[in-house]
């Protein structure tokens, strides 16, 4: 075993006894490269990060123009900053004019858990309405609205008043009531296999949430930030929530997420009680000005112009009769397969053959693709060929 290897997996914290073990020197784009030079295509962009592929050289630039200013100054809302205020004006101004008011965080899951204690303040309500197979983060509350039982049950008790309902079932919506606080779902289910609903079923659950006075909180901290061809999920659905978390592809390879809604809602952290939600290193400029560095690129690059065409090229190059279905909005693949053991030697035999493609942490029969949006027709050619011939061996 090798020094570093053996470093990693004696002196850092593990999260599975199976970790994926590639050591990585650079990243450039959609490559990743190791100490003795292989290279390989990043199919999952590290998660949902890597929408504008590695190391973007506009936001590697911001970054480096932000640390020539300052790094850290002072915790959260206190300071007049320039990055965290053309952040939240840049968001403001592509958003619907009810989010017109960020708060900037460290991750997803604490974005999730403050829309959570957000919606609670705002109704004075206390149940909270989620969905099964649902995923919002590993924090307590995040995990109490995530729809996993096998990953909750050592950790309880979690938040009481928690109610799960079946997404995409119409017949659930009624269970939303007058005592409910928040309905909190993603989008997209992401961690669930990419499950996507109509857009009937989300002007529903819309229309019910305003019906019964709930907070509606959209969870898009996988699916936003251009994976599913709009920058935001739910401008496909026609809907717009009260609260909107965003995060991972967000920063552009730096740690942010966000909680955004309009300001009337967000002034009530502000009393009853002071400060009631604060951080210290939310809005960190130098993650601040990688994100709208990161956003710019969206833009100006009209990187969401080509999603769809190229997940549509993605879907084409890697059909096979082993598939059992595949399931794809954009850039963004659950592939089914008959067991869990036969998605583990595909992703195996992909990464021996320089192709990184994954499973989902509550769907083990499927693999995940979701490349970064900028990945080349070439490049998808090239690794939808290696995961071919991987499902073929498979």
């Amino acid at each position: 075993m090798q020094l570093s290897e053996e470093t990693f997996l004696n002196n850092l914290a593990q999260t599975s006894p199976y970790p994926f073990l590639i050591e990585v020197e650079k990243a450039e784009g959609v490559y990743l490269f190791s100490p003795d030079g292989k290279k390989y295509i990043d199919m999952i962009s590290g998660i949902g990060v890597s929408n504008i592929g590695h190391r973007h050289p506009k936001v590697v630039q911001a970054i480096k123009d932000q640390l020539d200013k300052h790094l850290h100054l002072m915790v959260y809302g206190e300071y007049i900053q320039t990055s965290p205020n053309l952040l939240a004006k840049k968001l403001a101004d592509l958003l619907p004019p009810q989010l017109n008011c960020t708060y900037f965080v460290n991750s997803g899951t604490e974005a999730n858990e403050a829309a959570l204690k957000l919606a609670k303040r705002i109704t004075g309500r206390t149940e909270i309405i989620s969905f099964k197979k649902s995923y919002h983060g590993s924090t307590h509350g995040s995990m109490s609205v995530s729809g996993n039982e096998v990953k909750k049950n050592a950790f309880r008790p979690l938040l009481p008043d928690v109610k799960f309902i079946e997404f995409n079932n119409e017949a659930d919506i009624q269970q939303i009531s007058a005592r409910t606080s928040c309905v909190i779902m993603e989008t997209i289910q992401g961690d669930a296999g990419v499950r996507i609903p109509t857009k009937k079923y989300l002007q529903s659950i819309r229309k019910r949430c305003d019906e019964t006075g709930t907070l509606l909180i959209l969870d898009e901290i996988q699916c936003g930030m251009g994976r599913t061809g709009t920058l935001f999920a739910f401008e496909q659905f026609g809907i717009i929530p009260d609260i909107l978390t965003i995060g991972k592809a967000f920063g552009g390879g730096l740690p942010i997420a966000a909680f955004i809604s309009n300001k009337n809602k967000m002034q009530s952290l502000t009393h009853d009680p002071m400060l009631g939600h604060i951080t210290t290193f939310g809005g960190n400029p130098v993650c601040c000005a990688s994100a709208l560095a990161t956003l710019q690129v969206i833009e100006d690059e009209r990187i969401l112009r080509d999603v769809e065409s190229k997940g549509k090229l993605v879907e084409s190059l890697i059909q096979h009769s082993k598939i059992r279905e595949i399931r794809r909005i954009g850039l963004m693949f659950a592939v089914d397969f008959e067991n869990e053991g036969q998605v583990n030697r595909i992703v195996q035999s992909c990464k021996e053959n320089g192709v990184i493609c994954y499973w989902f942490l509550s769907h083990p029969y499927s693999f995940r693709i979701a490349p970064p949006l900028t990945i080349t027709e070439e490049e998808i050619r090239i690794a939808c060929s290696i995961i071919l011939r991987a499902i073929e061996n498979s």
